[in-house]
């Protein structure tokens, strides 16, 4: 199996380690930071993609939007979008069971004391309102200035690592903060639909509905419109790549 397969799987099971674990971090019964707020877990998932890109590089995509965004610009080969997709999607679902597995013990002891919804809120995005035209393009929107942002770091940080790392840690850190409310901003199909399929299958109690009208419509397909739309963007109107 190619190295950049096992590593859009092992980054994306990391990136979900690390986010899924903040959620339940900050939702769990027992855990040492219950209640620590939207700004702590918003923080830890910015870092958690840096620490991804450090030990992965920074040619990973974690993200089937991105994957597609690559394609049409030609920095991937059309060939590896589905293997990318697969890959993406497996790391997603797996990095989301290791941080149950972690948790375990917490999603026992908050059994018929924290609301189900939360609990299913630890693994996916769900929107403050149901509005699935709105909530498209909140999401679409967050996804063009995701993927414009990256690829524009990835053009000027050139080669150095640590700087493309560190910068788009605070672009999805500024994103999180400032456009994340409406839907959670996944941005990404492996960030919500891996996790979302773990939930769906994982032994927890008094499960809340999962969402998936949401799920397929929102997270599943308006990264797909931002990405495509920040290909466009960044090739046509900047001038790169």
């Amino acid at each position: 199996m190619p190295y950049n397969i096992l590593a859009e799987f092992g980054s994306t099971a990391l990136m979900i380690i690390f986010g899924v674990g903040v959620h339940c971090d900050t939702v769990l019964k027992g855990t040492k930071y219950q209640g620590s707020g939207h700004m702590f877990a918003i923080t830890t998932w910015s870092f958690g993609i840096s620490v991804c890109l450090f030990i992965f590089g920074g040619s990973i995509c974690m993200n089937p939007a991105m994957a597609l965004a690559q394609c049409i610009l030609g920095l991937v080969p059309w060939s590896m979008f589905i293997p990318y997709v697969i890959a993406e999607m497996l790391g997603g679902f797996v990095g989301a069971v290791a941080a149950w597995f972690m948790y375990k013990d917490e999603f026992k002891d908050s059994e018929g004391v924290v609301d189900p919804i939360a609990q299913r809120n630890i693994f996916s995005t769900n929107p403050t309102r149901n509005n699935l035209p709105h909530d498209f393009f909140c999401e679409a929107f967050c996804t063009f200035f995701f993927i414009s942002g990256i690829l524009a770091i990835a053009h000027y940080a050139g080669d150095n690592l640590l700087l493309c790392a560190i910068c788009v840690g605070l672009l999805v850190w500024a994103i999180g903060m400032g456009m994340g409310g409406i839907t959670g901003f996944a941005m990404n199909q492996a960030r919500d639909l891996g996790p979302r399929m773990a939930y769906q299958v994982l032994p927890i109690k008094n499960k809340a509905d999962n969402n998936w009208k949401y799920g397929l419509t929102v997270p599943g397909l308006a990264p797909f419109v931002g990405a495509t739309v920040a290909a466009l963007f960044v090739h046509g109107f900047l001038g790169i790549f």
